[in-house]
């Protein structure tokens, strides 16, 4: 095959047309080196991905605490909270921590 039978090729002939050309090197400059490029488009939406993961997550931890917060309104449940979270006790009384050993001899 010489050079004018390849230039004659179906395929040759319409990569060689300018308008396709022009085309194609609009086509790869907006896929990869622009500003805006396709690569630039898919980063953000996993980073907006991920921020919607956390913020949900950080939504479901606020019901959790108000949840907490409105049985924390009772006097015996504050007590309660204080006593076995911050081992909070009264003047008079005395609080015994036993905590198990988990090594055996």
């Amino acid at each position: 095959m010489n050079f004018k039978e390849f230039r004659e090729l179906k395929v040759v002939n319409f990569l060689s047309n300018r308008y396709v050309v022009i085309f194609l090197l609009f086509l790869i400059w907006m896929l990869f080196f622009d500003e805006n490029s396709y690569m630039n488009h898919r980063e953000l939406d996993k980073e907006i991905d991920k921020i919607e993961k956390t913020n949900s997550y950080y939504k479901n931890e606020m019901k959790g605490d108000k949840k907490i917060i409105n049985n924390l309104s009772d006097p015996d449940s504050l007590e309660k909270f204080a006593r076995e979270e911050y081992k909070m006790k009264r003047k008079d009384e005395d609080i015994y921590i036993i905590e198990f050993d988990t090594i055996k001899n």
